[in-house]
C-alpha cells in the first residue's frame, strides 16, 4: 500500500485558513496544532489541573465490558489511571454500520496521533472515542449510501422514531436490522469476502441492543487491537461523573452565552461566518423527559429568571436544575457549546481530533473556556483519506486526469470538454439550419394567420413548439448514437466520479466502510492502520 500526500483546500474557508495556520485565525485558538513547543505548553497546563482520571477509567472499564476487547484495551485503561496520563480524543454520532467513512478516519486519527504523542512526550497517551449517544437527530444516523447501477443510492434503516429520543435509547429491532444489513451487503455484489463480512455483521446485530451498542461493537471489533477506548455521552452512569460540572454550567450559563456571542463577533469582524446558532436566550442545556422520551432544548427567560422549554410548557428555576444535576444528571445533557467544556473537564486532552466543521465551531468557544480559566486543547485536523483502487488509478491515467483536481471538483469539466471534442459538428450545423428554416417559415405563416384568424395564433405556436421539440429529440438521438462510439471512455469518467467524488461530494462523506470491507476483506483495517501518517493537513490518498 502506498500513501500519496496532496495539498487540497478544506471544505470551508475557515478550516482552509486553519490548515495553513494563517495569522487571521491564530487569535481564535490557544495552541497551534503543528508546533512541538505548544505540545509542551499544553502538558504543562494540564499538569496544573485536576482530572477524575480514576473515576473516568473505572467507568470506561465497566462500560466496555460488553464490547469486544483485547490486551491493548486493558493496557489503555491502566494507562488512563496513571496520574500523568493524557488523551487524544475525538467523537462522532453513532451512525448505522458506523456511518460515512469519515467516522472511521476519525478513529484512525485518534489512535495514530495518540501513538505519536506518546512517543514524542514520553508519557502515557490514550486514544479515546466519544460517541455522541445523547444526540437525538435519528435522521442523521439511520442510513448509508451504496452504489447501485453506477449511481449513489440512499438506503435508510426502515424503522421510524417519532420522539426525540437520544440515540442511546433507540432500541435495535434485531430481526428488521438483520434483514436490512444482509440485503445491503448482498447488494454490494459477491466477492471472496462477502460471506465473512455477512457473518461479521450478523454477529454485531445479535449482540447489540441499541444503536450505540451496534456502532460500538463494530468499532471495537475493528479497532480493539489498537487500544482504543470509547465513552457514550448518553450513558447514565457516565452522566453521574458530570454532576459537578453540570452544576458549574447551570450557574454560569449567562456568562457562557455572553462569551460565546462575544467570540462570534470577533470572528465575524475578521470576515468569517459563524457556525453555532446562538442568541442571548441560550441556556446551552437539554432536558431529557424520560417518561416522554423527548429531549428538549432549554432557553433562559431573563425577565422571569427561569429556564423554559417546549414554548413555555416546561419551566425550571436555576435551583431546580442544580438539584437535577445533583440527583438525576441523566435528565440533563450538553449542547454543541457545552459538550467540549464537559469533555475538557473530564479528560486531560493533549489533542482534540476535529473535522472541518468542528474546527470552525471550536474557534467560537475560546472566551468560554477562558471564563473557566482553562484553555482549549490543540485542535488537530483529522486525517482526510481517499481510498484509491488500482483500477480507478488506471482509469485516471488513461483519461489523463489530475488526481488533485478530481478529488476537489470531480470530472465534470474534463467530461464536458471531451463531449465537445467528439460532437459531430456537421450534425449540429444541420439541425441548427433546420431550426432556423422552420422558425423563418413559421414567421411567414404567423403573418398570414394574423390576417385570416388571430384566434389561431396559440394553436400555431403550439404546433411550432411541437415540431421544434421533435427536431430536438432527433438531434439528441443522433448525438447519443455518436456517444456510443465512445461509451467505454465515458464509463471511465463515471467510474472515477463514483469512486472519488460520488454525487459531487468527497468519498469520505458518502461511502461506508462496509463497502470496502466487502472488496478488500476485514484485514482492510489492518492495511489502513499499517500506514505512516503525518498530521500536516495534507490529504492522504491510499492506493490499494
Amino acid at each position: 500500500m502506498e500513501i500519496l500526500n496532496l495539498s487540497l483546500p478544506a471544505t470551508n474557508r475557515f478550516a482552509s485558513n486553519y490548515l495553513e495556520q494563517s495569522p487571521e485565525i491564530q487569535p481564535f485558538f490557544h495552541y497551534r496544532f503543528n508546533e512541538v513547543t505548544d505540545d509542551a505548553k499544553r502538558v504543562g497546563e494540564l499538569s496544573n489541573r485536576l482530572f477524575p482520571r480514576i473515576e473516568v477509567a473505572e467507568h470506561i472499564e465497566s462500560f466496555m465490558k460488553r464490547f469486544p476487547s483485547s490486551e491493548a484495551v486493558i493496557k489503555s485503561i491502566d494507562k488512563l489511571k496513571s496520574n500523568n496520563s493524557l488523551v487524544v480524543i475525538g467523537g462522532q454520532q453513532a451512525g448505522i454500520l458506523t456511518g460515512p467513512l469519515y467516522s472511521i478516519h476519525k478513529v484512525i486519527s485518534i489512535i495514530k496521533l495518540a501513538e505519536q504523542k506518546e512517543a514524542q512526550l514520553k508519557v502515557p497517551v490514550v486514544p479515546v472515542f466519544w460517541i455522541a449517544g445523547e444526540d437525538h437527530d435519528f435522521q442523521e444516523v439511520n442510513h448509508v449510501f451504496v452504489p447501485v447501477n453506477q449511481k449513489v443510492d440512499k438506503w435508510t434503516y426502515p424503522e421510524r422514531v417519532l420522539q426525540k429520543k437520544m440515540v442511546s435509547d433507540i432500541q435495535l429491532n434485531k430481526e428488521v436490522c438483520l434483514a436490512w444489513v444482509q440485503n445491503l451487503i448482498e447488494n454490494f455484489g459477491e466477492t471472496e469476502h462477502t460471506n465473512t463480512l455477512l457473518k461479521f455483521a450478523e454477529k454485531q446485530v445479535v449482540i447489540s441492543t441499541n444503536f450505540v451498542d451496534f456502532f460500538a461493537n463494530i468499532i471495537m471489533e475493528l479497532f480493539k487491537d489498537y487500544g482504543l477506548l470509547i465513552v457514550d455521552s448518553g450513558n447514565k452512569e457516565f452522566r453521574m461523573l458530570q454532576k459537578e460540572f453540570l452544576k458549574k454550567q447551570i450557574l454560569n450559563h449567562v456568562e457562557i452565552t455572553y462569551n460565546l456571542l462575544e467570540q462570534q463577533s470577533l470572528i465575524e469582524e475578521k470576515g468569517f461566518p459563524v457556525t453555532i446558532d446562538a442568541g442571548e436566550q441560550n441556556a446551552n442545556l437539554f432536558y431529557y423527559d424520560q417518561k416522554m422520551n423527548d429531549r428538549v432544548l432549554l432557553e433562559y427567560d431573563r425577565g422571569n429568571d427561569w429556564f423554559v422549554g417546549k414554548n413555555g410548557a416546561l419551566t425550571f428555576s436555576r435551583e431546580q436544575l442544580v438539584e437535577y444535576a445533583e440527583e438525576n444528571p441523566a435528565a440533563l445533557s450538553n449542547n454543541v457549546v457545552t459538550r467540549p467544556l464537559m469533555q475538557e473537564w473530564l479528560f486531560p486532552t493533549v489533542a482534540f481530533i476535529a473535522g472541518p466543521g468542528e474546527i470552525s465551531y471550536w474557534a467560537e468557544l475560546k472566551l468560554v473556556f477562558e471564563h473557566f480559566n482553562i484553555k482549549m486543547p490543540p485542535i488537530v485536523p483529522r486525517l482526510n483519506i481517499t481510498i484509491l483502487d488500482r483500477s480507478i488509478e488506471t482509469d485516471l491515467s488513461e483519461l489523463q486526469l489530475n488526481l488533485a483536481d478530481i478529488l476537489s471538483h470531480g470530472t465534470v469539466k474534463e467530461r464536458n470538454q471531451f463531449l465537445e471534442e467528439i460532437k459531430d459538428k456537421e450534425v449540429e450545423a444541420l439541425f441548427l439550419r433546420t431550426r432556423e428554416q422552420l422558425e423563418s417559415q413559421y414567421r411567414q405563416i404567423e403573418e398570414k394567420t394574423v390576417e385570416l384568424d388571430r384566434g389561431l395564433l396559440p394553436l400555431l405556436k403550439k404546433n411550432e413548439n411541437y415540431l421544434l421539440k421533435e427536431i430536438g429529440f432527433m438531434e439528441t438521438k443522433l448525438n447519443e448514437a455518436g456517444k456510443l462510439k465512445h461509451d467505454n471512455r465515458l464509463k471511465k469518467y463515471d467510474r472515477v466520479d463514483l469512486a472519488l467524488r460520488p454525487d459531487g461530494f468527497p468519498q469520505e462523506r458518502v461511502w461506508n466502510i462496509f463497502y470496502y470491507l466487502n472488496i478488500y476483506g476485514l484485514n482492510f483495517i489492518h492495511d489502513l492502520m499499517s500506514g505512516t501518517f503525518e498530521f500536516d493537513g495534507r490529504h492522504k490518498v491510499m492506493k490499494m
